[in-house]
């Protein structure tokens, strides 16, 4: 990339680390943090850098899929204070999807040509491991194509204890169910001090690692995310990056990264006195998806924007932003849904593809693992 105006006329610190980054130098947590702190001129900068490497990797092609989330259970006693979906047993509103339910949903799904189904729930104690084996068995006996994404870290844990046995093992019989992939979810922020406030219950950073490598040990391949904007730091996010971008040097078993946006009106967690949150306006997304493709270039290449969580049309401007990937046509979303996010549960593929192309794009179908179906 030539010398644009941008990188002429900005602080020759941040001009030092764009230039290193230009040059496919791997840069470090200290100038990542720095890059994350950027406004005015050095945030153009940024973007047109974050930019240029989208299309090194990609061109301007941005890939979809085409999909449906299965939330099989709400029932769950982790008591996350983030979480708006999860109910006791007891709670009038609770389910829990008998086999029959998911086939009906797996059926849909295959009306539609979707080429995966997500499925994740609650961490329900009444469950036992033959009802998460048995899940994955309905879904291959309606489609034995569709690919069989589920299971955070956190339910693979839980597996273990119901199964008795370990998560080599768990994974093992999952994958032999018809697991083909697992979402990297759980992972919120991967700080301990950060998981022991919003998050108690729930795995510790060290056996969030330890499960995804051992997923990707296992030939399941995953997705990585980071629920950002609630009680973390700069430098956190920063902590967090960097520990999937070590992952990814050892496994190669990421396929793509979601930056999740905190969703505030619903959650405990936002109406805690003694917490003081971090509120994202805007800039502050769009400042972490460039530093996202800018940390993880030649590592993690697909960034994907959540339109559920931003909204189709702030969705499509993270385009110009590093992002490459528009997410699915989820035909329906509980989580986001419950905490209060407002912009609905399902997109057309029709509807991904003119949104993809008005931001001057060119649309791409894709499977689960990125392999391209079909370009419009």
């Amino acid at each position: 990339m030539s010398d644009t105006y941008s990188l002429d006329h900005i602080d020759p610190d941040i001009k030092k680390i764009l230039r290193k980054t230009l040059n496919s130098e791997e840069i470090d947590k200290e100038e990542a943090l720095k890059l994350l702190m950027v406004t005015g001129k050095e945030f153009f900068a940024l973007q047109q850098v974050a930019d240029q490497l989208r299309y090194e990797k990609k061109e301007d092609f941005v890939t979809f899929v085409v999909n449906r989330n299965i939330n099989f259970t709400n029932v769950c006693y982790q008591s996350c204070k983030f979480c708006s979906f999860s109910v006791s047993a007891k709670d009038e509103n609770a389910f829990l999807l008998s086999n029959d339910s998911i086939k009906i949903k797996v059926e849909e799904a295959k009306k539609a040509d979707c080429s995966e189904v997500c499925i994740q729930g609650g961490i329900n104690p009444e469950l036992s491991f033959q009802y998460y084996i048995d899940l994955l068995k309905s879904v291959k006996e309606i489609d034995p194509k569709i690919h069989i994404h589920a299971f955070s870290p956190q339910e693979v844990w839980f597996m273990s204890k119901l199964y008795q046995s370990s998560i080599e093992d768990v994974l093992k019989e999952l994958k032999k169910a018809g697991l083909d992939s697992m979402p990297g979810t759980a992972a919120e922020i991967l700080v301990d001090k950060i998981r022991k406030e919003i998050c108690p219950n729930k795995i510790s950073t060290d056996q969030w690692i330890k499960i995804i490598k051992l997923a990707h040990g296992k030939n399941i391949p995953t997705t990585s995310t980071m629920m950002y904007g609630h009680i973390e730091g700069l430098k956190d996010r920063i902590e967090h990056l960097d520990i999937l971008r070590e992952i990814q040097k050892d496994t190669r078993g990421i396929t793509e990264f979601v930056p999740l946006p905190f969703i505030k009106d619903n959650p405990f967690l936002s109406k805690q006195n003694k917490f003081t949150l971090q509120w994202n306006y805007g800039i502050d997304d769009l400042r972490l998806f460039c530093v996202a493709r800018i940390f993880f270039n030649n590592y993690i290449d697909n960034i994907q924007c959540s339109w559920v969580k931003l909204g189709p049309k702030f969705a499509q401007i993270s385009l110009n932003y590093g992002v490459n990937d528009f997410s699915g046509t989820l035909m329906e979303e509980n989580i986001s849904k419950s905490a209060g996010a407002e912009f609905g549960e399902y997109l057309s593929p029709q509807e991904i593809i003119e949104i993809i192309k008005s931001a001057g794009k060119k649309p791409v179908q894709r499977d689960t693992v990125y392999n391209n179906l079909n370009y419009y």
